[in-house]
């Protein structure tokens, strides 16, 4: 589960930084809230699921992070998805913004409320000197 997100997580932050590197080149800052969004949700936070699951091995296990994997892996890909379609305007592909931007913001959010249960578990009745 681990080598999963931190693999996705380089993913992401290429993506991004090669979005922000279109965006520096063309000025064209439009779709600014993607690249955000790529660089914390995709980068930063998926590298955090990693690294947690590396530090918390038994909390791999199961089926809620399956879920977990599964509602990031696919929520934050529809999400953008629908943000850069509705921030370019792309008129043929407009009729699926709402689909992709209710969607993939909700399967992020189940993501993270799934994640915070798994941490939850993993640490209970654990103080900052033995978790």
């Amino acid at each position: 589960m681990s080598a999963v997100f931190l693999r996705m997580s380089v993913l992401f932050v290429v993506l991004g930084v090669l979005l922000g590197y279109w965006m520096g080149m063309t000025h064209n800052f439009i779709v600014s809230p993607v690249h955000a969004h790529i660089n914390l949700l995709g980068w930063v936070s998926m590298f955090l699921y990693g690294l947690f699951y590396r530090a918390f091995p038994g909390a791999a296990g199961g089926l809620l992070p399956k879920a977990h994997l599964a509602l990031a892996a696919i929520g934050l890909p529809l999400m953008m998805i629908g943000l850069t379609i509705q921030l370019l305007q792309i008129e043929a592909l407009m009729a699926f913004v709402p689909a992709l931007m209710i969607s993939g913001p909700t399967l992020v959010v189940l993501g993270m409320v799934v994640f915070a249960v798994i941490v939850f578990r993993a640490t209970a009745g654990k103080t900052a000197a033995t978790a």
